[in-house]
């Protein structure tokens, strides 16, 4: 996942609210006697008598190492990340145990089932804050992405944007989800929006590119992709995308340039395989087919 955040916030402020009070309870059952009897007299007011807890106190650093250490395994052994949050959300995990779980899920390539829990905690958690429900919702998005599901990662990162309109990375990520999905149109309009704010982001910019040459605008993509190229020289990505786009333009040569590059920067990487296979078309001459494509 491109991002992983803390939950334990939620956590804290769900114990320091406390459990609702018994009075508020709906249909509470109203004792002693009927309002149309005489009051009684008044009771003499007992000693203050400091409130006991019904059991050890809440740690917040406890939870907070909990979670560091729950989501440390997903990253090592999500298989026993997985086992360890089940065992905190028995004793009372809530929300970062739930988080930890759907992670570690992820992390198992079960990325479905991932992806519908992080939906359904973004959804408890209602008493978090816009952009930590939003940040969620944008795990889950990721996670629909992985399970090759581009329209439920869409709509998740639509519902993100809900809460959080104007987040830099959440438009990113729905750019890719809508250019997986082959809207191209889509992704152009949120890496609009991101690099009107942020002209530099290297990222939008090479994702940019690939939606002006999948929608055949071929003089934009190449505009971006040589921004995103100057400011980044050794981005194999960039380069590779580069490489692709010359190529349509009729530079064979620049794009062979671009393609041995990548093959000398990022030796077994997917985007040296991408490049190879190019040169492979180029020197086979079928220049007819299609570059590898890559977003």
């Amino acid at each position: 996942m491109r991002r992983t955040i803390l939950i334990v916030v939620v956590l804290a402020l769900s114990v320091a609210l406390g459990p609702r009070p018994a009075s508020f309870a709906a249909g509470a059952e109203q004792t002693g006697p009927p309002a149309s009897a005489a009051p009684p007299p008044a009771p003499p007011v007992p000693p203050y008598v400091p409130p006991q807890r019904g059991g050890p106190p809440r740690s917040a650093a406890g939870d907070a190492a909990t979670y560091d250490r729950c989501m440390g395994l997903t990253k090592t052994d999500p298989a026993a990340a997985r086992d360890y949050a089940e065992r905190w959300q028995g004793r009372g995990g809530e929300h970062p145990a739930d988080h930890c779980y759907a992670i570690a899920l992820v992390e198992l390539k079960q990325y479905k089932e991932g992806a519908t829990r992080l939906e359904s905690l973004a959804k408890a958690m209602g008493h978090a804050p816009d952009s930590l429900r939003a940040e969620v919702l944008d795990q889950a998005a990721q996670a629909w992405l992985l399970a090759g599901d581009p329209s439920r990662a869409y709509a998740a990162d639509s519902a993100a944007l809900n809460l959080a309109p104007n987040d830099a990375d959440i438009l990113v990520d729905r750019a890719e989800a809508a250019g997986s999905g082959g809207s191209y149109d889509k992704a152009v309009a949120d890496l609009d929006r991101v690099l009107k704010t942020d002209p530099g982001r290297i990222e939008a910019l090479i994702y940019r590119a690939t939606a002006y040459r999948q929608l055949g605008q071929l003089d934009a993509a190449l505009a971006d992709i040589d921004r995103a190229v100057n400011l980044s020289p050794g981005s194999p990505t960039a380069l590779l995308e580069r490489g692709n786009i010359r190529r349509l333009k009729g530079d064979l040569n620049g794009a062979r340039q671009d393609w041995v590059r990548v093959t000398q920067l990022a030796p077994g990487s997917d985007a040296d395989a991408e490049a190879k296979t190019n040169i492979e078309r180029l020197e086979l001459k079928e220049d007819t087919a299609a570059p590898a494509n890559n977003r």
